[in-house]
């Protein structure tokens, strides 16, 4: 009998919405797969309990790359960036500060030094490596009420190019890929929802989508995005899930 790799997938926010699917959809059997989130409680999943817009928390993540992935020889590794916030909408010359300031931890900042953390986990490794960061059509649209969504999700794509290139000289190399998986039926699409037009002028086209059956189901995108593993793409790419076909 063949003996099943040793796979270790680490998920932010894992919790809920898409990055609960991810955990759903895991297309490897036998792998060690690890929520990094506030609250965790994903069926079969272990849980590394931290507030990642607190940058205290970063090298808590950090440390368990490091010591899973020293401890463990895998031969397979994924971090999947998936956590984010909406929190706060609204005009940023009206929304409270401290929980912009929030946003632009979590979005920007832990996007960029958890990935940045995780190439340095298994730089020189010799195993397979992927990192995937979930973006948004935000990053090239911008979207009246959520100016620090757009610039941390535009932040991450341009991360991704960059990091890419650099991973391209690698050998091995961290294959390192944005995508933007679409309008899903999730919390964060409720939350949009429920914003009134003048903390989010397109709210209507929101509430729209949901009753015209316009929201991918998260499962759906979820497969999607596992999918990209098996794909001839370069390290850098940054896509939208409706280009994988």
């Amino acid at each position: 009998m063949t003996p099943l790799r040793r796979i270790l997938v680490w998920i932010s926010g894992a919790s809920a919405g898409l990055g609960a699917a991810l955990a759903a959809t895991i297309p490897f059997e036998g792998a060690e797969l690890i929520d990094i989130s506030r609250r965790g409680g994903t069926p079969g999943v272990q849980h590394v309990a931290v507030d990642l817009a607190d940058p205290k928390s970063w090298a808590v993540v950090e440390n368990d790359f490091r010591q899973r992935i020293e401890a463990g020889n895998p031969e397979l590794v994924v971090f999947i960036h998936n956590a984010g916030t909406l929190t706060p909408l609204g005009s940023a010359d009206h929304v409270d500060t401290e929980e912009y300031t929030r946003n632009v931890l979590l979005n920007s900042a832990a996007a960029q030094v958890l990935g940045q953390s995780f190439l340095r986990a298994v730089s020189g490794r010799d195993c397979e490596q992927h990192l995937i960061m979930v973006s948004s059509g935000a990053a090239n649209r911008p979207h009246e009420g959520e100016s620090s969504y757009c610039a941390g999700k535009a932040a991450i794509d341009q991360w991704v190019r960059t990091v890419g290139l650099e991973q391209q000289h690698r050998s091995p190399g961290c294959r390192v890929i944005s995508v933007s998986p679409g309008s899903i039926d999730t919390d964060m699409q409720a939350e949009l929802r429920a914003a009134s037009p003048d903390e989010v002028p397109v709210s209507d086209r929101f509430r729209e989508m949901q009753a015209l059956g316009h929201l991918a189901k998260p499962e759906t995108v979820a497969r999607t995005i596992w999918s990209l593993l098996d794909r001839d793409l370069p390290s850098g790419t940054v896509l939208h899930v409706r280009d994988v076909t």
